[in-house]
């Protein structure tokens, strides 16, 4: 039986009328390539990850499976602050909607698939190391326990794209529970199709939050938990030092995921200002102005959905005012344990305060300073830790204070670090680990995304044979820009 073929699809989306998408059949990749296959993701989806050939086909549009229904989603969205009234899947397509044997519906959304009603003066298409960065680091977010989408594999190809020089096309199969955006309900509301706005909503919420179908306050509740669920995640993003670069509205999941992937990066030296984003001439998605981004953004959602709570604004003031608790609470929490801080006291922020700012001065690689702090020795010298500073004897004021700070915790020096090493990854998706694939990829050597697919879905573990990406970054590392051309 072909590849995807004896799948259970059910295609819910497509079962809505048709001014929620267009149907677009995939147009196939030139002498495509198979790369890698995430065998974890095969098994969300019951699929052989040996049958490399059917998944190439699949993935390279040579073949659409039985039972699938392609479509392109429509959604409109804010980008970097200005509405742009429509958007949709420029260069992917809802293949499908499968229920795996456990009963979990994923959507299968290919990435790179070709021209649609949405790609504007865009060809569909993707490039290959933008392609790569994806299915990268959407296992490597994955690996990180932070709500992402994740991908089955990535296909190269022949097939020409003009971009600033010509690349290679490719393709990844991204998997989702939903690919449903902010921008989704800003479509509809701007429009003023309330209740084509009103359907939707029903559609999600029965999809993918049951408990609140036919509660008088459903829409309130559903608001809610998108905002409690983005405030959380955004928190996880800045307690690992991510930078997702291109948080518009159109790219913001209506689950709380980790959604399309562009110029992002992670944090190495540290800069709380920093633009991971070469296009971002303004720094509005720097580092630290994303959680208030991400506030911005749920005030977009709530403005759209306002005509089902009858456009009462404190419903949506009201809902609002719990994302800064939602988001600090959770930060507190995760920056508390990678410092190995069990209980919370009122002095902590102060503590946290005086590292970031001596960190900021030294521009010391975010990364490596929490998981050497695992190894913090109350009275050792601690000299990998003050290796990363310039000013030593301000660290060391600091570390006196973290000692003592330490001292009020209970259980164990080696208990602490036991705890601290399951919260302080030894290896991120560092760009320059990214452009080492990119450049054997192109060169037709695909063992390296291999290889660092396997390394970054445990980025906890000490992994001996690969301690060389848990060092810093080679000196040319740091003069890598990305943007949002892929």
């Amino acid at each position: 039986m072909p590849c995807f073929d004896h799948l259970t699809f059910e295609n819910h989306y497509s079962q809505l009328p048709d001014c929620f998408y267009s149907k677009v059949t995939p147009q196939a990749l030139e002498n495509p390539r198979l790369v890698s296959v995430n065998a974890r993701v095969a098994d969300l989806l019951d699929l052989d990850p040996d049958d490399q050939a059917g998944i190439q086909a699949v993935t390279a549009g040579q073949h659409v499976p039985a039972d699938a229904d392609p479509l392109a989603m429509v959604y409109a969205g804010h980008q970097f602050g200005v509405y742009v009234p429509r958007l949709g899947d420029g260069r992917t397509l809802l293949l499908g909607e499968v229920r795996n044997h456990q009963g979990k519906k994923w959507d299968l959304h290919l990435k790179g698939s070709g021209h649609t009603p949405y790609s504007r003066q865009g060809d569909g298409r993707a490039v290959l190391r933008s392609s790569i960065r994806e299915y990268l680091c959407s296992e490597a977010m994955y690996g990180l326990g932070i709500p992402t989408t994740r991908a089955l594999c990535l296909v190269d190809s022949d097939t020409p794209v003009q971009r600033e020089k010509m690349e290679r096309g490719a393709a990844i199969l991204r998997v989702a529970q939903s690919h449903v955006r902010f921008g989704s309900f800003e479509y509809f509301y701007y429009r003023n199709k309330h209740a084509e706005l009103k359907q939707l909503a029903d559609f999600v919420i029965a999809e993918h939050f049951p408990a609140f179908v036919n509660e008088a306050d459903c829409y309130e509740r559903f608001y809610h938990e998108v905002v409690k669920r983005t405030a959380e995640m955004i928190a996880q993003w800045q307690a690992v030092g991510f930078c997702h670069g291109v948080m518009n509205t159109d790219n913001m999941s209506i689950l709380g995921l980790t959604l399309d992937y562009g110029p992002f990066g992670f944090m190495e030296a540290f800069d709380a200002g920093h633009i991971c984003n070469h296009s971002d001439f303004q720094g509005r998605y720097a580092f630290n102005q994303q959680p208030d981004i991400g506030y911005w953004n749920c005030a977009c959602l709530g403005q759209a959905l306002s005509p089902l709570f009858n456009n009462n604004v404190n419903v949506i003031k009201g809902v609002l005012a719990q994302y800064p608790d939602a988001f600090a609470k959770t930060y507190s929490l995760l920056i508390r344990q990678k410092a190995g801080l069990a209980v919370s006291q009122k002095n902590d922020s102060r503590l946290f305060d005086k590292l970031f700012t001596l960190m900021q001065k030294s521009k010391t690689d975010y990364t490596l300073f929490f998981r050497r702090l695992c190894d913090y020795e109350p009275d050792g010298d601690n000299a990998l830790l003050r290796d990363l500073f310039v000013d030593r004897d301000a660290f060391d004021r600091w570390c006196k204070d973290y000692g003592v700070r330490l001292s009020a915790e209970s259980g164990s020096v080696s208990e602490r670090r036991r705890a601290m090493q399951q919260v302080n990854p030894k290896y991120v998706l560092r760009n320059y680990m990214a452009q080492i694939a990119i450049d054997q990829t192109e060169a037709g050597d695909y063992g390296e995304v291999d290889n660092l697919l396997a390394l970054l879905s445990d980025p906890y573990a000490e992994w001996p044979e690969q301690e060389a990406y848990a060092g810093l970054p080679p000196d040319w590392g740091a003069s890598l820009e990305v943007s949002c051309s892929s």
